[in-house]
């Protein structure tokens, strides 16, 4: 790393030297020059595929860099469009991060969206270069070049590595509204005063958020804990000002000017807040606390007919023994419902809530295809039947699976295959797969008894458990989607049984589904 950081920095010290472009231009140089190769090392992982090939895609890219710098040709569009090219390749290796681990541990989400936005900063920095019309003045072309390589690539960075060392609950709320912000700036450039605003407020409360997460982490060492808080907190000064010009610029309350802007905001940016973050960051970098999971995933995708995969009757229920999830004390008719399912009739009523409704008459279109998750639209009580077929062995990969076909009005509602799996520990979870095209949609349950009710959850109660929702496909085997599901059944008085199904996305209700369970 020494020796990396050494021959950037030497670099860009030539390029400082002998660069024909104003000084306020290598605000941007070091940058492309120090800080994001750095940064990059902080997170590349060795043996991946970006990590490989790391020199064939970088030494052209910073060379084309210094060519510009030192020399400035006619042709400079040539060496900017070869430093594009390299910003879509990290953003491509931010987008092959996420594919494989999909909506969980932010802090990994973080650094994968800020190397996504880099590509955005390639881009306006060739427009700049190749002198194209984008609606703004050069300057602010260039400016928001400079946003992308600094907000939009190295403090998603700084805040994902601060993330893996401390993440207390609120640590994603300021997380999320800092990695909103630069989208938010760009778009209120474009069209609105009163969404720039909006969104320097944005970095205000989500800054302030971070600089006390800051301030409350252990670091291993006071040298690296003195740097990174100082990096932190040099932007809630910077932050200050920005909001002090927006309030000048577009609505003339103030006197701050862009040239003011430069070199304090900049210096101040370039200097305290990335030179002490990559170097603070460079005494001791975080290793990710993401483990991938390794439960079963089924192999049976959308395009196979379920019934042409197993026989009928050999299971009467989607679990032989609910004893194998330690549960026992809840009411013996739930006991019952699971063990013996085909001796039931299920009634259910379908709620998609008022501000899901659009998109679900959308996907009623895909649903009617896919016959997958394929529910009314209307709030009426429909009957579903169907049976419980057992899958022939080793067509799903799983051991013990038996598939529940559900139908309203004979058309296919749920096609669900029910396995089990055992952690390590000896915790088991309930495995449901439902068969996608060219995918397959993995609910992994947690049972949990509330006095004679029962509760199947797909929410962690704790940090290792597998619970959630994951999608497999070629580009990756637990994407996890940021869907939540939550079950609960319970008798009642008069024997029968009631269960109450929600589904949220992103935190947001979107779907509840109650049922009427009655034994024939």
């Amino acid at each position: 790393m020494r020796k990396f950081v050494l021959i950037h920095f030497l670099l860009f010290m030539i390029i400082a030297v002998f660069s024909k472009e104003p000084w306020p231009f290598l605000l941007l140089t070091v940058a492309q020059i120090v800080y994001v190769p750095i940064a990059l090392r902080f997170v590349m992982k060795r043996g991946d595929w970006f990590s490989s090939f790391y020199s064939y895609f970088a030494i052209p890219a910073y060379i084309s860099i210094a060519i510009i710098q030192l020399f400035s040709p006619e042709w400079s569009a040539i060496p900017a469009i070869i430093y594009l090219a390299f910003t879509v390749i990290i953003a491509l290796y931010g987008l092959t991060r996420f594919l494989r681990r999909g909506f969980t541990n932010i802090e990994e989400f973080s650094i994968d969206l800020g190397m996504m936005y880099i590509a955005l900063g390639g881009g306006w920095y060739f427009a700049y270069i190749a002198d194209i019309d984008t609606g703004f003045t050069p300057l602010l072309t260039w400016l928001t070049g400079i946003h992308f390589h600094y907000s939009a690539l190295l403090l998603p960075i700084f805040i994902g590595l601060l993330g893996r060392l401390y993440k207390p609950n609120f640590y994603s709320f300021f997380t999320g509204l800092l990695l909103a912000a630069p989208m938010v700036v760009a778009i209120g450039i474009t069209f609105s005063r009163w969404i720039e605003l909006f969104s320097v407020l944005l970095y205000i409360v989500g800054l302030a958020g971070l600089i006390a997460i800051a301030w409350r982490t252990r670091f291993p060492t006071r040298m690296q804990k003195w740097l990174i808080v100082t990096s932190f907190t040099s932007l809630g000064l910077t932050i200050v000002f920005s909001l002090l010009y927006v309030l000048g610029n577009g609505f003339g309350l103030t006197s701050i000017t862009i040239d003011f802007m430069l070199r304090f905001h900049g210096v101040l940016n370039c200097i305290v807040f990335a030179l002490f973050g990559i170097v603070g960051w460079a005494l001791c970098v975080p290793s990710s606390v993401y483990e991938e999971p390794n439960f079963p995933i089924s192999r049976v995708k959308g395009k196979q007919r379920i019934e042409h995969l197993g026989d009928p009757g050999k299971h009467r229920g989607l679990v032989d023994n609910m004893n194998l999830y330690g549960i026992n004390k809840v009411s013996p008719r739930i006991l019952d419902f699971y063990e013996n399912t085909i001796d039931y009739r299920l009634f259910s009523t379908v709620h998609w809530h008022a501000w899901f409704k659009p998109f679900a008459f959308l996907y009623s279109f895909i649903s009617r295809r896919t016959e997958q998750i394929n529910l009314p639209l209307h709030r009426n009580e429909v009957e579903m039947t169907g049976d419980i077929l057992t899958i022939y062995d080793g067509i799903d990969g799983r051991k013990d699976v038996r598939a529940w076909i559900r139908k309203v009005d004979e058309q296919y509602a749920f096609v669900a295959l029910y396995s089990s799996h055992q952690t390590n520990e000896g915790r088991n979870f309930m495995n449901i797969a439902l068969p996608l095209p060219c995918s397959t949609m993995t609910g992994v349950l947690e049972m949990i008894e509330h006095g004679d009710d029962l509760q199947l959850t797909s929410r962690k109660t704790c940090p290792d458990s597998d619970a959630g929702i994951y999608l497999t496909t070629k580009l990756g085997k637990y994407f996890s989607l940021p869907l939540e599901e939550d079950f609960v059944v319970r008798e009642e008085g008069d024997g029968s049984l009631t269960a109450r199904h929600e589904m949220w996305i992103f935190s947001i209700p979107f779907l509840t589904i109650h049922y009427r369970i009655h034994k024939e």
